[in-house]
């Protein structure tokens, strides 16, 4: 494939990935061009392909999407020899580990969709730690039902039925730590809100 056809196959696949992208974050084409100040058609348009795409364009969708621009364009990973970890979808959530190694204590950056707002509490073995970087996130951990805002976090023992997900406002971007038994993420220093007690909670 010659280098023209390999750019004209790129584009091609931009207006995939937009509406991939959109709809992941869980917003619409009327608050993305509320929040770039794209009009709504030339959106639509990129989206099925009618529009060609320019960084004019992407950079703002990329900076509100939050991802980078390499993601929506494809870019080619050649000559970077980094392993790069690819997200994906689980549970209807769009998942991106951190960590590139099994075992041992696990990271993941996890946006959850506006519409996951049914709990479905699950306890096993192991210790979690959230923490909510954009949006705001239900938590429900064990009989108490708790609304973290962007900055809070939360730890917790897995054995107790547990369940985070989405308030109904919008999606939310968690970060997420998880260690089995023994893998306990190590805190130097912490400080607790006056009368928050129980086994783990919001910090």
């Amino acid at each position: 494939m010659t280098e023209p056809q390999t750019i004209a196959t790129a584009l091609d696949l931009v207006a995939p990935r937009l509406r991939r992208v959109r709809e992941q974050r869980g917003v619409t084409l009327t608050e993305v061009a509320a929040l770039t100040g794209i009009s709504k058609s030339t959106l639509s348009r990129l989206e099925h392909g009618q529009r060609k795409p320019s960084l004019e364009l992407l950079l703002p969708l990329a900076q509100v999407y939050r991802v980078p621009l390499d993601d929506l364009v494809g870019a080619p990973e050649v000559g970077d020899p980094r392993i790069r970890l690819k997200p994906r979808r689980v549970h209807g959530r769009t998942v991106l580990p951190l960590t590139r190694h099994p075992g041992g204590v696990q990271a993941w950056k996890i946006v959850i969709p506006a519409d996951q707002t049914t709990p479905r509490p699950r306890a096993h073995d192991g210790y979690e730690w959230l923490y909510v970087l954009t949006g705001r996130m239900r938590l429900v951990l064990g009989p108490r039902d708790l609304v973290l805002e962007a900055g809070e976090a939360a730890d917790f023992d897995t054995q107790l039925p547990h369940w985070f997900g989405s308030t109904g406002d919008g999606p939310a971007e968690v970060l997420s730590i998880f260690g089995r038994p023994g893998e306990q993420m190590h805190v130097r220093a912490t400080s607790r809100r006056s009368g928050d007690g129980g086994d783990g909670g919001d910090t």
